[in-house]
């Protein structure tokens, strides 16, 4: 049975949003830490040193996870989202619900090819 192409457009275009988002509301994190000694004390350097670390990881995630939506969306356009690079054969519906952005059944992704 074909998926909805159109409900799959629609929740990875709105997790792009929500990915949008969460760099907005984390761009300050990500700001580089002033080293001046007289303003910050140095465990709040370190402090602040481990949140940037946080933030820039979490920002290379997110870029992750947009190209596997890009990736997904292009499946989308060409008509071949919903089918295993591996074999050809439909993922299950609900192993796409659960991640839009998988390429192979659960059959070729357990088998590591």
């Amino acid at each position: 049975m074909p998926v909805d192409l159109a409900s799959f457009r629609d929740l990875l275009l709105q997790r792009l949003s929500e990915l949008d988002e969460q760099d907005r509301i984390t761009a300050s994190d990500r700001d580089p830490v002033a080293l001046d000694q007289e303003s910050v004390g140095r465990l709040s350097r370190i402090d602040a040193m481990q949140v940037q670390a946080m933030a820039l990881a979490q920002e290379r995630r997110r870029k992750s996870e947009r190209t596997a939506i890009a990736a997904a969306l292009q499946r989308i356009e060409e008509g071949e989202f919903g089918y295993c690079i591996g074999c050809g054969d439909e993922i299950a519906e609900a192993r796409l619900r659960n991640s839009p952005t998988v390429v192979k059944c659960l059959e070729c992704a357990g088998s590591n090819s």
